[in-house]
């Protein structure tokens, strides 16, 4: 069979030190999974079961560790904000995993920002609408490359540091202990809603003291262990 149209092209992201690379296939995000960032955005920051949603892999950027990455400042937003997040790359998939499961499903790890036109958000939060319009559009999802997970990494991850800086200048840092739902219960969790697949990846939350950036501005954005990834905004 021929294609009618042209095929989208699939995006890719580098394993660090490595000569491979990772297909991406679907990537899930889990709101609100810091307590402060629950209050922050007027929630209540008790242990609700995580809720998930989704960007398309068209939206994933691959930034690089040694240059700035550029994105555009989005169309039909003015409230265009960052939120760092851990990001795990899942390598074995499956539903309804075990907390054991979930932790061989781990590829590696990786820094990611999850863009939001926070007004179209608002918006539709209001309505009771779905969030897809202030998360899931073009660049709205630069990652870093994909640090593949040893035992060492995984236990150095899930007490990392992890934060945010615009123009040089302090804006959120937390660490990852203070997820509401760990790396692994995320996992757990996402796979009683979802078969998860090789390919895909989880944003699993961001701290508080979330905030707007203009065209000019520069964002550096790092998880310990995992190193920082530096994204300016074009217009």
């Amino acid at each position: 069979m021929k294609n009618i149209v042209p095929e989208q092209d699939r995006v890719y992201l580098p394993i660090a030190e490595s000569n491979q690379v990772y297909p991406v296939g679907r990537v899930y995000c889990v709101g609100r999974n810091y307590a402060e960032h629950s209050k922050e955005m007027g929630d209540d920051p008790e242990r609700d079961p995580p809720f998930f949603f989704a960007k398309d892999s068209s939206c994933v950027v691959p930034a690089c560790f040694s240059e700035s990455t550029l994105i555009t400042y989005p169309m039909a937003t003015s409230q265009f904000e960052y939120e760092v997040e851990l990001v795990i790359a899942i390598g074995k998939g499956g539903r309804n995993l075990t907390m054991q499961q979930s932790r061989e499903a781990i590829l590696g790890y990786a820094v990611g920002l999850d863009m939001t036109r926070r007004d179209l958000q608002s918006q539709a939060k209001k309505k009771g609408r779905p969030w897809e319009v202030g998360k899931s559009f073009d660049e709205s999802a630069p990652i870093s490359p994909i640090l593949l997970k040893t035992d060492l990494l995984a236990d150095n991850v899930s007490k990392a540091e992890i934060g945010l800086k615009v123009n040089g200048d302090l804006k959120q840092i937390s660490n990852v202990t203070n997820l509401t739902w760990s790396i692994e219960e995320v996992i757990c969790k996402l796979s009683e809603v979802f078969e998860l697949r090789p390919g895909d990846l989880i944003m699993t939350g961001t701290p508080e003291n979330v905030g707007a950036v203009v065209v000019g501005d520069e964002m550096q954005a790092w998880v310990e262990h995992l190193g920082e990834i530096r994204v300016s905004v074009t217009g």
